[in-house]
């Protein structure tokens, strides 16, 4: 049962409608997660932001999959499990793909180390130490692509929490945590 109930577009002030709207022409629905943080239009606005600017980045479609999925199991977030396995399925995951990311791997070395280090970065508040940074590194994440995995975990970690806040309900096919 949700603690913050999603805003209805159809009720929403005219900016809001317009972001939500846009939401709907661009996945087809407008997710309960969206319409919540639609009580905060900065917020929204805030996350659509850098996530459309990530997507521009040297991170693939699948690699964000990979990441938010392995933020989203560190953090025991269902709506966000739920959410990234469908699109990871879009990017190309396949269910042995969700599973490794939602433990923390995966299939290429690079990709590996892409979830690696967001469950670690998850998992230890930010916190690395230079061995951690050295293996990382080994494995083909350069100093740009940490700084976007960094961005990543971030903008995945402001989904969780606030899914955790307001109970949203589940509006993807729900898969456990």
């Amino acid at each position: 049962m949700p603690f913050i109930h999603p805003i209805n577009p159809a009720n929403a002030n005219a900016e809001v409608a317009s972001t939500l709207s846009a939401v709907k022409g661009k996945l087809g629905m407008v997710p309960n997660l969206f319409a919540t943080l639609a009580h905060a239009p900065t917020v929204l606005k805030g996350y659509l932001g850098l996530a459309d600017t990530l997507g521009g980045g040297r991170l693939t479609s699948a690699q964000r999959e990979i990441i938010a999925l392995a933020v989203g199991q560190a953090n025991a977030c269902q709506y966000c499990l739920s959410a990234h396995t469908l699109l990871g399925q879009g990017a190309g995951l396949n269910s042995n793909d969700i599973a490794q990311a939602r433990n923390g791997n995966a299939a290429t070395r690079l990709d590996a180390a892409l979830a690696g280090l967001s469950r670690k970065l998850t998992e230890q508040r930010g916190k690395l130490d230079s061995s951690d940074l050295e293996a990382y590194r080994h494995a083909g994440v350069d100093d740009g692509l940490m700084l976007e995995v960094v961005a990543a975990v971030a903008l995945n970690t402001l989904t969780n929490y606030a899914n955790h806040v307001a109970g949203t309900e589940v509006d993807f096919p729900a898969v456990k945590v």
